[in-house]
């Protein structure tokens, strides 16, 4: 079918039914947030990290490094939720590294994505750990 005004061709779509502009968009705002490289990342590598309201609008605000599931929370949150300048603030590069091969299920497809485009070792931990 060709397209005109009345009957335009539909944009492609995804698995998850998002146009294929969307997505790009989506991921685009999600590449703009992150560092030029993985040593920027600096953050607490143990203790308790209170994550501002900007990232921790919808649940916990208060997380303890040295309990697995809430480290794998703060990490899913600030990679979701963080702007360019938390990124450094709140992640460490080598929990990041740690946890990559579990966190990269956890996060959503965009996100695991971009980060994996960017920064192929995070890619490789998952294929060692595999």
């Amino acid at each position: 079918m060709s397209s005109s005004p009345q009957h335009p061709v539909p944009a492609p779509k995804d698995l998850a039914g998002m146009d294929v502009e969307d997505l790009a968009l989506y991921r685009e705002k999600f590449r703009r947030r992150l560092p030029e490289s993985l040593d920027e990342l600096h953050g607490p590598a143990q203790g308790i990290v209170d994550l501002p309201l900007h990232m921790a609008w919808s649940g916990m605000t208060s997380y303890d490094l040295g309990k697995p599931r809430q480290r794998m929370g703060l990490y899913r949150t600030v990679l979701h939720e963080g702007l360019h300048d938390d990124l450094p603030r709140y992640l460490n590069r080598d929990l990041l590294l740690d946890l990559w091969p579990v966190l990269r299920t956890l996060v959503g497809r965009s996100v695991r994505t971009v980060w994996e485009d960017t920064f192929p070792q995070l890619a490789s931990r998952t294929r060692s750990a595999a």
